[in-house]
């Protein structure tokens, strides 16, 4: 008899003491997980058919220390090749602005961290989540904005090389180190001010980028604006390249581009047959 009351008598004390050891690991403190977002928001890391090696975004083991890490250097910088088409995520919509003078917005920011860590970001880049990087929907990549915590007033400058976050109501994704220096990694999100900072080309800085982007083709100079300014419209239409109207004392001179180098000598072999006979390029 004894022996089976002490038999029951364990089996009761078992499923105890394991709730007891479940309660005790639960209630220790976790280190701070990026926002529900992660980043699987983005159009580039939906599911990615297995290309990450983690399937949840977390932040990294040891936690280290970002109090030396420089904010971002404001400085211009052409255009990325990718990254700055409008684009489709999950049935919306989304506009690559162009030629931002003035941006300020306010709303919720958040973060991601080590699942994205070494892979491609928007713009073709790597994201190192250790530098001053961040996500937007629509600013061109890469740009570059002044992020202030409205919580505590702290504030970092981040470059703009990715696209998100696409969780509602946040407006920006920033790396692990900006929002370290923030002081949002308990939440995962936090209230900021978000502020363009705008960067003006040296001249040669601006000839070079044209001259990456692709060449320019003028087609006339002539004393009406609005003759240039109506042929302008229609060419740029017709063409599908950026048509200008430049003026210089009382001449404006209309030039289309950039256009790409492999497509200039068929582009201006058909302006010319239009009628354009004096048009040549200009770089």
């Amino acid at each position: 008899m004894n022996n089976n009351a002490n038999l029951l008598r364990t089996r009761l004390l078992l499923p105890l003491a394991a709730a007891l050891v479940l309660a005790a690991c639960s209630s220790q403190p976790d280190a701070p997980e990026p926002s529900e977002q992660a980043q699987d928001d983005s159009y580039d890391r939906e599911t990615a058919g297995g290309r990450y090696s983690l399937r949840q975004d977390k932040a990294p083991g040891e936690m280290p220390d970002m109090s030396h890490v420089k904010d971002a250097k404001p400085r211009f910088e052409p255009y990325s090749r990718q990254g700055n088409k409008n684009y489709n995520v999950w049935g919306q919509d989304y506009e690559v602005w162009r030629d931002v003078e003035n941006y300020r917005d306010e709303g919720m920011a958040s973060w991601y961290g080590a699942k994205f860590h070494g892979y491609h970001t928007s713009n073709g880049e790597v994201y190192d989540m250790y530098t001053m990087t961040a996500a937007h929907k629509n600013l061109p990549l890469p740009s570059f904005v002044k992020v202030t915590n409205t919580d505590n007033g702290k504030q970092v400058i981040v470059r703009v090389n990715d696209r998100g976050p696409f969780h509602g109501g946040r407006i920006i994704d920033l790396s692990y180190a900006a929002a370290w220096k923030l002081g949002m990694l308990g939440k995962g999100t936090a209230p900021v001010k978000v502020e363009l900072i705008k960067t003006v080309p040296t001249k040669a800085e601006a000839r070079q980028a044209d001259k990456a982007a692709g060449r320019h083709i003028q087609l006339l100079a002539t004393r009406s604006g609005d003759k240039a300014r109506a042929l302008a419209a229609r060419l740029s239409k017709e063409y599908g390249f950026p048509a200008r109207v430049e003026q210089r004392s009382e001449w404006y001179r209309l030039q289309m581009g950039p256009i790409p180098a492999t497509q200039t000598d068929n582009i201006l072999a058909r302006l010319v047959a239009e009628g354009f006979e004096q048009a040549y390029l200009l770089n």
